[in-house]
């Protein structure tokens, strides 16, 4: 070989970034949203810094479970991407990537999953089958309801009961209250993205929240958005945390009334704008309740 020679041929280049664009490895939001719920979980949990091995597994684990959604999804639906102006480039459509290949991704990513879970316990191993369950059936739900992100919500927050389990060997009721917030505050923020696709997916026959709501998406994500307010509060107060996590939840409220703003004329980019602002609030949360429990 000669020096300097990229041993990676041009088509595997190829196959390799429609892997990455499948994944969403640049773009890493829905990462990022689910990531804060979960390291809150772990960090409730365990009343302060959690275990090493633990931040690893739940970190690595939702890059994986992440992606594996990213995959199914664009698998699911590999037909109306192409009509979609924002989706329309997909690796899929575009003929990219086989429909095998993006298959044999998905269970790649699944695996890799699954093997890190078997460094817990067995609960939260039969936990992990719903998970795989809810990011499996969520790209489809779309065809079938109107409430998609319902769906989304439910997977997006699973990992809260797991990050319990996988701590205290258990799942206390102070974690499905956080489940509920996380889920309702996922309709919201995902509302918001797919008011952006509003008018393509009515097209083409997509259901979303979006179109169910209608004239009153920006009422009923304030609805949503206050609701999760209200129970987070519920968590401080039965947790008896204190002025870290509310200037934290401060800031989140803050951040929803400008998403507010954001979407008050509907326009496209600024729903996606105020959609990508949920990265700031979930980072928020997440940063009060580290100061509380560093100041215990």
């Amino acid at each position: 070989m000669q020096s300097g020679t990229n041993p990676i041929s041009p088509g595997w280049q190829q196959k390799l970034q429609a892997c990455g664009q499948l994944m969403r490895v640049s773009k890493p939001i829905g990462t990022y949203l689910v990531l804060w719920p979960m390291l809150c979980s772990l960090w409730i949990a365990a009343e302060g810094i959690p275990s090493l091995d633990l931040l690893f597994i739940f970190c690595l684990g939702t890059f994986l479970m992440r992606s594996a959604g990213c995959v199914i999804n664009d698998f699911a639906d590999r037909e109306v991407d192409g009509h979609v102006k924002r989706t329309a480039q997909r690796p899929l459509p575009g003929g990219r990537i086989s429909t095998k290949e993006a298959l044999a991704l998905f269970f790649v990513l699944l695996i890799s999953a699954f093997i890190l879970v078997l460094f817990t316990n067995s609960l939260t191993i039969w936990l992990s089958f719903g998970a795989v369950l809810l990011a499996a059936s969520y790209p489809f739900m779309k065809r079938y309801t109107h409430l998609p992100q319902v769906v989304l919500g439910m997977a997006f927050a699973w990992a809260i009961p797991m990050a319990f389990s996988a701590t205290l060997d258990e799942i206390p009721t102070i974690a499905w209250l956080i489940y509920t917030a996380t889920m309702l505050w996922t309709v919201a923020y995902d509302t918001m993205y797919a008011m952006v696709d509003r008018d393509d997916d009515i097209k083409i026959g997509v259901k979303s929240t979006a179109i169910l709501f209608g004239d009153m998406d920006k009422v009923i994500i304030g609805i949503l958005q206050l609701l999760t307010l209200i129970i987070f509060i519920m968590v401080g107060l039965k947790l008896g945390l204190a002025i870290g996590f509310y200037l934290g939840l401060t800031v989140m409220a803050g951040l929803f009334v400008y998403q507010q703003y954001l979407i008050k004329d509907r326009q496209r980019e600024a729903c996606f704008s105020a959609f990508l602002n949920n990265n700031y609030a979930g980072l928020a949360l997440f940063i009060g309740i580290v100061i509380d429990y560093l100041a215990v």
